[in-house]
């Protein structure tokens, strides 16, 4: 991997991780909100309600996730084993990369894995 290639795929990840912190607190607010302004007597807006709160905890699960894949690959670049397939070792096409920065695996060793855990 050349290092103008990996200096730019860190350089987005840094943005990702921004982005992701930046949602992150503003969601986490919203949440706060909700539960602040949580006077509701109608059984029907407390389900809507209870399903906001979950909605915004999801959301939060699925932006945290990214937030530590991100941060993986960050250590990976500062390694030098960015760009490397975690199970096979093979390097991780450029076009994967672009498409998703935090890659781990090749799409062929991220093809087996999800057909094992069907």
């Amino acid at each position: 991997m050349d290092q103008e290639f990996i200096e730019r795929m860190k350089q987005r990840l840094l943005e990702m991780k921004k982005e992701i912190l930046e949602n992150l607190a503003h969601e986490n607010e919203e949440f706060r909100e909700l539960v602040e302004n949580d006077d509701s007597k109608d059984l029907v807006d407390v389900a809507s309600s209870d399903i906001d709160k979950k909605m915004l905890s999801t959301v939060g699960d699925q932006e945290m996730k990214r937030l530590r894949l991100i941060e993986s690959a960050l250590a990976r670049i500062e390694s030098g084993a960015y760009g490397y397939c975690l199970k096979s070792g093979k390097p991780i096409p450029k076009e994967r990369l672009e498409a998703i920065p935090y890659a781990l695996y090749t799409v062929e060793e991220q093809a087996q894995m999800e057909r094992r855990n069907r």
